[in-house]
C-alpha cells in the first residue's frame, strides 16, 4: 500500500549516478519532512498576520498532516496505476505548486485549505523515495543507505524551526513555503533525469472508492472535532456533538467494509499479527505525544517567555546532533541486537527529557531549556528503525508495503491528533490554573498587597497595576499547564515500554532494508 514493486527490479545505480539520485531523493524528502515543523514556531506570525488566535493557527499543522495521512495508503494504487518514477515526479511538482499557494494564502481559510492540498500531494513522496533509493543500492547496502537517508528525516525537523524561524524574523512567513519551490524543481528534473528510464511496470487495478470516501469521512470530522472543540465548549455544541458522531459511525463503516472488500484502501487484517498491532501502536501513540509536545514548546517560548521565533527555533535545534550521529549505527546493528531493547531504551529517553521540561519555572535560562532537547536526540535515533522493524517483522515480503503504508498513516494521523489534543489540554490546564491563581489575589493576601503597592510605586494606576499581575498570573498558569502535560506525556512513554514487549521475540526478520524501509 505504501509502494508498488516493479515486476522486474532493476540493476543497482553505480557511481556518480548512484550519489546524485540519493541527493535528489533526499532532497524532496527533506522538502516534505521540513514542511511538517517548519511552521511551528511561525504559528503566531502568521495566526497573527491573518487575524486569528495561535491556537486556531495550528489548523496550519494539522491539515497538512491529515491530509498526508489520507494520501498514504492510496500510494501503491497510484503508483501502479502511473509508475513509481512519474508518481514520484508528478508528487515534487504538484508539492511546489502547492508551496506557492500557500505562501500566496491571503486568509487564514485559504491558508488551510492550500495546506490540506500541500499534504495529500506529498503522501506518495516518502514511501517512493524509500522503495526508488533500495532499488539505487545493492542489498549488501540497503541497510546502510536506509540510515543514511534516516538523517535527512531526522535533520529537516530540527532544521523546520530554526529556518522558520529565522525566515519569519528577518524576512515573513510565506518565504517559508517558497523556500520549497527551488528545492523542489531541483529535485524532480534531478530524480527524472537518473531514474525515468527505470520507471516501474504499470497495470490497471480497481480502487476502493468507498473505503477512501470513509476514511475521508471519519479521519476528517474527528480532526475537525478536535480542532474546533475548545472554542464550543465541546459536547454542550450540537456541532461537536454531530462530528463526534460522524466521526464514530464512520470509522464503524469503514471497519466493516475494510475487513470485507477484495481490495481495501487499508488492509486492516495486518492487526492479526501481534507485532505489526503492538509495534504501529507504540509507533503511533508515541509520535503523538511527541509532534504534540513539539508544538506545545515553541508556543509557550514565544507567547509566554519572550523569545523570538528564531530563538523558539534554536532551542528546538539540537534535537538532530546526536539523532545524525547514532542514526547511522542504528541502522548497521538492528539486525543484531533485539529491537525491542532499542525501543525501551527510546521509551525511556523521551520520558526522562519530558520530566525534566515538567521542571521548567519561568525563571528558565537558554541552557535550561536546550538541554533536554539536545538528550531527546538520543531518543530520536533510537525510536523510529527499532519500532518498525519490530513492526514488519514475520510479514512475508509480498505484505511489507501495505504494512508500512499503514503504519505510516497510523503515525502521520496520530500526530495530527496529538498536535490538537495537546493544544486543548494545555488551555484547560491553563485556565484552571490561572482560576487557582486568581482565588490567592485578594484584599488579605499579603503577597497581592505587596506586589500592587510595589507596581504603584512605579507609576502603575491601580486598574493598570491589576492588568500586570493579570499578565504575571497567565504567565505563571501556561507555564503550569506546559509542565503538566510534559509529565503526563512522560508517564505514557513510560506505559509504552509494556506495549514493545509483547510483541514476539523476533530480531530483523524482514532484512534490515525492508525494516527501515518504513522507518518514517
Amino acid at each position: 500500500m505504501a509502494t508498488s514493486a516493479p515486476l522486474q527490479q532493476p540493476q543497482p545505480l553505480e557511481g556518480a549516478a548512484r550519489v546524485w539520485g540519493t541527493i535528489a531523493l533526499s532532497a524532496a524528502t527533506f522538502m516534505n519532512v521540513l514542511d511538517t515543523s517548519i511552521a511551528n514556531v511561525s504559528l503566531p506570525a502568521i495566526a497573527g498576520d491573518l487575524g486569528v488566535s495561535p491556537n486556531q493557527g495550528t489548523w496550519v499543522i494539522t491539515s497538512f498532516a491529515v491530509a498526508n495521512a489520507i494520501a498514504v495508503p492510496l500510494t501503491g494504487w497510484l503508483s501502479q496505476r502511473f509508475g513509481q518514477v512519474r508518481l514520484f515526479v508528478g508528487s515534487v511538482m504538484l508539492f511546489v505548486i502547492a508551496s506557492l499557494l500557500c505562501g500566496l494564502a491571503p486568509n487564514m481559510a485559504t491558508l488551510i485549505a492550500f495546506r490540506a492540498l500541500q499534504g495529500f500531494v506529498a503522501g506518495p513522496m516518502i514511501p517512493l523515495s524509500q522503495s526508488l533509493l533500495l532499488a539505487s543500492y545493492p542489498k549488501a547496502l540497503a541497510g546502510l543507505a536506509m540510515g543514511m537517508w534516516a538523517i535527512t528525516t531526522l535533520v529537516a525537523p530540527v532544521m523546520g524551526p530554526l529556518l522558520g524561524g529565522w525566515i519569519t524574523d528577518h524576512m515573513s512567513w510565506p518565504w517559508i513555503f517558497y523556500i520549497n519551490i527551488p528545492v523542489g524543481i531541483a529535485a524532480a528534473l534531478s530524480s527524472w533525469a537518473i531514474y525515468h528510464k527505470r520507471e516501474s511496470a504499470t497495470r490497471k487495478l480497481p480502487i476502493d472508492r468507498i473505503g477512501l470516501a470513509l476514511l475521508v469521512v471519519w479521519i476528517g470530522a474527528l480532526q475537525i472535532m478536535l480542532d474546533i472543540g475548545k472554542e464550543y465548549d465541546w459536547f454542550s455544541s450540537g456541532i461537536v456533538v454531530g462530528l463526534g458522531v460522524v466521526a464514530a459511525v464512520g470509522f464503524a463503516f469503514f471497519i466493516v467494509w475494510e475487513l470485507t472488500d477484495e481490495h481495501p484502501v487499508v488492509d486492516l487484517r495486518l492487526f492479526k499479527g501481534r507485532n505489526f498491532w503492538a509495534g504501529t501502536l507504540a509507533t503511533a501513540i508515541g509520535y503523538g505525544l511527541f509532534f504534540g509536545n513539539l508544538v506545545i514548546l515553541p508556543l509557550w517560548l514565544q507567547q509566554y517567555m519572550g523569545y523570538t521565533a528564531t530563538d523558539a527555533g534554536m532551542i528546538l535545534a539540537p534535537v538532530g546532533l546526536f539523532a545524525i550521529i547514532l542514526s547511522p549505527i542504528v541502522g548497521r546493528t538492528i539486525a543484531r541486537v533485539d529491537p525491542r531493547r532499542f525501543a525501551t531504551f527510546a521509551f525511556l529517553v523521551f520520558a526522562v527529557v519530558l520530566y525534566m521540561r515538567s521542571r521548567f519555572n519561568t525563571q528558565a535560562d537558554f541552557t535550561t531549556l536546550m538541554i533536554p532537547t539536545l538528550i531527546q536526540g538520543v531518543a530520536m535515533a533510537f525510536f523510529f528503525i527499532p519500532l518498525v522493524t519490530i513492526t514488519l517483522s514475520g510479514l512475508p515480503p509480498e505484505r511489507i508495503p501495505a504494512a508500512s503504508g499503514l503504519t505510516n498513516f497510523a503515525r502521520i494521523t496520530a500526530g495530527a491528533f496529538g498536535t490538537s489534543i495537546a493544544t486543548t489540554l494545555w488551555e484547560n490546564r491553563a485556565a484552571l490554573h490561572h482560576s487557582q491563581l486568581a482565588d490567592a489575589v485578594n484584599p488579605g493576601s499579603p503577597a497581592a498587597q505587596a506586589a500592587l503597592s510595589g507596581l504603584a510605586a512605579g507609576g502603575f494606576t491601580p486598574e493598570q497595576a491589576l492588568g500586570q499581575i493579570n499578565r504575571m498570573m497567565d504567565q505563571q498558569a501556561f507555564m503550569m499547564a506546559a509542565d503538566d502535560i510534559f509529565y503526563i506525556s512522560a508517564l505514557l512513554f513510560l506505559t509504552l515500554i509494556p506495549l514493545v514487549w509483547l510483541s514476539h521475540p523476533l530480531r530483523a526478520a524482514v532484512g534490515g532494508s525492508k525494516a527501515a524501509a518504513g522507518a518514517h
